[in-house]
């Protein structure tokens, strides 16, 4: 991984860690419904900020690496973007 994107990424895991942690102790403790689904909603917002991340690094890595080896390796790599599009597509709605 790039070391930026890397420091980065592994930042926002830790915050979700801490804000999926939180949300246990509010549905353990009950707290207002409301309130919840805030921080619920929060951390699916941290999700995506991390995603982007990390496709960032793969676009810049290996997606750029199999861009340049051409062939089936290029093909490959529009597969897999292409299936993850679809899988964001699908899980967003």
């Amino acid at each position: 991984m790039i070391s930026d994107l890397k420091k980065r990424a592994l930042h926002r895991a830790r915050i979700l860690e801490g804000q999926m942690r939180g949300l246990e102790k509010m549905i353990d403790n009950e707290d207002y419904c409301m309130d919840i689904i805030t921080q619920s909603l929060a951390i699916q917002k941290g999700l995506r900020s991390l995603n982007k991340l990390l496709v960032e690094n793969h676009l810049r890595t290996h997606v750029s690496d199999m861009f340049a080896e051409g062939g089936d390796s290029r093909e490959h790599a529009v597969d897999e973007l292409l299936k993850v599009y679809e899988l964001a597509n699908v899980r967003g709605e």
